[in-house]
């Protein structure tokens, strides 16, 4: 056969039932198959099958064994025999067949076998056929080393390639509209010499004008793409995130400002109180009308001042009116709260005294009367109602309101106070956790300039909602439907064989990103599970980094999808996005390829809602807030206001930022694998001044065991373990075991000899003296100088510091140090040789001077002189 064809028809017609005549079909070299039983017959044993089964006088000829078998060609063994040659029936392994057993294995080449008529020649593209067969089928080529292993593809190579065209000579110069336009009419002058028209309204210099238009855009986009390919020349902001991410640096777009709002109730309002439920309209379905038009929706919510009543409206299309036609700053709560009359304002008692404050770093309280629906995990406002000294709400300090949440709510009465009735003045005992403690002295009774009493100073604000900003739109966004793939936007496909490869188009995804129309797009972290139980210092630690867009999509109206920070750790059914921030502020919203992500379905339909109010315009100052819009309640609501400012607005990320920071981040490492990695990782957390790591081999793996020093000297509690282990859990190295346990604490021994000043009495120094050393607060806001925070893991106390401290106390005239050692370690010298106290690596010095714990550290003052 001296044709390539792309499709061999022969064969086809040979099946046919009517078609008398056979062929081969293909030839089967035996090698690996008898490798372990005959390994002397290897590639020496070929099968040659036919078209179909044999029959007539094929049959008879191959049955006789009238037929002959010729094997041609070879490079370096040639003129192989066949040795035998015998038709084999079909059976259940394997059709009708000749097996031919040959002389000799061949080499790497290419041979031809035929079946001869044995009257004839054998030999040469003139040989006499089989009777029976067709003469181009009659003869096969085969490898004998088919079976060989390579790591080569087994496909043959295009015996017709496709024809290389020449190039033209193209000025790749050529950028803009003119030169393109020139580029074009030069080309003209040489390929159409009699083409000479240059009027702009000639049809041939129109098309030459299009096309260099078209050329001017692509070439525009073509330096677009180029610009947005690097980090330091992207333009885009999108570009700018997907750059930051290879890096593992999350560029943010801000978070949404948190307040804590007070909703005060009529004094007519139900005793059992009421319920004022968070809003849940970002996830609401999407609903319609009978006549087909969208039912709006809208939940709870709070602005600042829009020009209306304390009550916004009493239905979604009023409200929608009212937000449309102001610039009003709007927030909406995050979780249910109950609201009581009777607890809109709450007086503290001081059981009879006068002149009274909570200090600072308080951590309970009174109020006067009885207060059944108080309960632990509701939150209060310590608030400074008038001035101390005057009595005028006008000279109250606003910076003097704390929120602390009850941990313990206690009923009680004292018995030295009669009410009206007679019966014992009940109050209520209030607890709030350690994290919330009171961080300024807030008075609660005083005297005015002209020694009259005032009372009521201070406070206690409940009904208190926390609320971020925000604004969910009442109707969801129609985004379109997802359009079918565009064959015209296939890629090209590589002809490899010329015409014999029929190009089948691939079928492209429809581009499918939808933009959201407002932008602004409220961030926010998750709202947490622990809400009730957590301290309220917590609740407004929002990372912007960990904040997500406040945007949820519906398919077909019904089914949600969820929003991400990227799609790496999507599964293919995944129903999640990525919204995508531009310049403008708008979000593009990314979908998944099925590997990482759901890819929508042609045809679906998605509607989206979303919020919109982010970054520092929510940081709005006290009072700012004053209206609600609270379905079903209006008639028992009197006023709302924040009582505390907004915090917590963080603008997006710029992009000139991202530019610095990025590369910088990469450098960071973010996994702990050796212990100083742990320490380090350890000491970032918020409540802890250093750690100390060390790794140990505990039998069966790598334990690192860390040693933790709190702020503040506060214990290694269960849950603080528990909060530490979580933080670290991400950079933790698989195969580490991690223990967390507190410091190993040296209790110390310190004796002074004083000489005090004349004019000075020795008590007073004294005093100072302890307060100067305490392991405390000291009252003018500095610490002791054994507060635990001042002292970390083998941190050294030097003598020197221990003059310096008692010489900076008034009345101190002289100071000798006696003695600085471990405490009750007989055997050790007074003072150190080198006079520095060295603690070990893991080891924190400690000398409370606390006569409830005389184990913890002793201070030893020996006076002289003064008075």
């Amino acid at each position: 056969m001296i044709y390539f064809c792309c499709e061999e028809g022969r064969r086809a017609l040979i099946r046919r039932a009517e078609q008398p005549l056979n062929g081969i079909d293909r030839l089967e070299v035996v090698d690996v198959e008898i490798k372990p039983t005959d390994p002397a017959r290897r590639q020496r044993l070929l099968r040659v099958f036919f078209v179909k089964p044999p029959d007539g006088e094929l049959l008879n000829a191959l049955a006789a064994k009238q037929f002959l078998v010729s094997i041609a060609g070879g490079e370096r063994i040639t003129n192989i025999q066949v040795t035998n040659a015998e038709f084999k029936s079909k059976t259940a392994e394997r059709d009708d067949h000749v097996e031919v057993e040959v002389s000799e294995p061949g080499d790497y080449s290419t041979y031809t076998l035929r079946l001869c008529d044995p009257g004839g020649s054998p030999g040469g593209d003139d040989f006499a056929a089989l009777t029976g067969l067709d003469k181009p089928l009659a003869s096969v080529d085969f490898s004998f080393k088919v079976e060989c292993p390579s790591d080569l593809d087994c496909r043959e190579t295009c015996a017709c390639p496709p024809v290389a065209r020449p190039e033209p000579e193209l000025d790749y110069l050529a950028k803009d509209f003119a030169s393109f336009r020139q580029l074009m009419l030069d080309r003209l002058s040489l390929i159409a010499p009699g083409w000479r028209e240059r009027n702009a309204a000639d049809l041939g210099v129109t098309l030459v004008e299009l096309f260099a238009y078209v050329g001017d855009y692509l070439s525009y986009r073509q330096d677009a793409i180029g610009t947005e390919a690097y980090l330091g020349t992207a333009r885009q902001r999108v570009s700018l995130r997907r750059h930051a991410r290879l890096l593992d640096y999350r560029m943010h777009e801000g978070c949404n400002a948190r307040v804590w709002v007070q909703v005060r109730l009529r004094d007519d309002a139900p005793q059992t109180g009421v319920v004022l439920p968070r809003n849940q309209a970002l996830t609401a379905r999407v609903e319609f009308t009978a006549s087909g038009s969208q039912k709006l929706v809208a939940g709870t919510c709070f602005s600042t001042d829009t020009g209306t009543a304390c009550v916004l409206a009493r239905d979604e299309f009023g409200l929608k009116r009212v937000l449309d036609a102001s610039a009003a700053e709007v927030f909406e709560p995050l979780h249910d709260v109950f609201l009581h009359p009777d607890h809109n304002e709450m007086n503290f008692y001081t059981w009879v005294g006068a002149q009274c404050c909570l200090p600072k770093g308080a951590v309970k309280a009174t109020l006067d009367q009885s207060f059944p629906a108080l309960k632990p995990g509701q939150v209060l406002i310590l608030a400074e109602r008038v001035g101390p000294h005057t009595g005028n709400p006008a000279d109250a300090d606003l910076t003097k309101r704390h929120a602390v949440r009850l941990t313990a709510v206690n009923p009680s009465t004292d018995p030295l106070v009669k009410t009206e009735n007679g019966e014992d003045q009940p109050v209520t005992e209030i607890e709030w956790a350690q994290a919330d403690a009171l961080p300024f002295p807030l008075c609660l009774s005083s005297v005015d300039e002209h020694g009259a009493p005032v009372e009521r100073v201070s406070v206690a604000l409940g009904n208190l909602v926390l609320a971020d900003h925000g604004r969910t739109l009442p109707a969801a966004e129609d985004l379109g439907r997802v359009p079918a793939p565009n064959p015209a936007l296939a890629p090209a496909g590589d002809h490899r064989c010329g015409q014999c490869e029929v190009e089948i188009p691939r079928e492209v995804p429809a581009r499918y990103q939808p933009r959201l129309v407002r932008g602004g797009i409220s961030h926010a972290e998750s709202f947490p599970e622990q809400y009730d139980d957590s301290p309220v210092a917590t609740v407004f630690a929002q990372s912007p980094r960990a904040a997500q867009p406040a945007v949820r999509l519906f398919e077909n109206g019904d089914e949600i999808w969820q929003p991400q920070f990227d799609l790496i750790a999507s599964d293919a059914t995944a129903r999640e996005f990525v919204a995508e921030i531009e310049n403008d502020g708008r979000a593009h919203l990314r979908f998944g390829d099925d590997a990482n992500g759901m890819r929508p379905a042609e045809q679906t339909r998605f509607y989206a809602r979303y919020r919109v109010g982010n970054g520092a315009r929510g940081n709005v100052g006290t009072g700012a807030i004053t209206q609600i819009f609270a379905p079903g309640l209006e008639d028992v609501i009197e006023s709302v206001t924040n009582p505390l400012p907004a915090r917590g607005g963080i603008e997006p990320e710029t992009m000139e930022e991202v530019r610095q920071y990025a590369p910088q981040a990469f450098k960071v490492p973010r996994r702990c694998v050796t212990p100083a990695d742990y320490a380090r990782r350890a000491g970032e957390h918020p409540e802890v001044q250093r750690a100390a790591a060390t790794i140990r081999w505990t039998g069966s793996w790598h334990t690192i065991f860390l040693s933790v020093d709190r702020r503040g000297g506060r214990p290694v509690t269960a849950e603080f373990e528990t909060a530490l282990t979580d933080w670290l859990e991400s950079y933790r190295l698989a195969g580490h075991d991690l223990e967390i346990n507190g410091p190993v604490f040296v209790s110390l021994e310190l004796s002074l000899f004083v000489c005090v000043a004349a004019g000075y009495f020795r008590s007073d120094v004294k005093a100072a003296l302890l307060d100067a050393f305490s392991a405390r607060p000291r009252p003018d806001g500095r610490r002791g100088f054994f507060h635990p925070d001042n002292f970390t893991f083998g941190d050294p106390v030097r003598v020197s510091a221990v003059y310096a401290a008692a010489q900076r106390v008034p009345g101190v005239q002289h100071v000798d140090v006696l003695r600085l050692r471990r405490q009750d370690a007989q055997g050790d010298p007074e003072l150190p040789d080198d006079r520095v106290f060295k603690a070990g690596r893991l080891e924190i010095v400690r000398l409370e001077n606390d006569p409830s714990f005389p184990d913890h550290g002793l201070l030893n003052l020996q006076l002289r002189g003064g008075r």
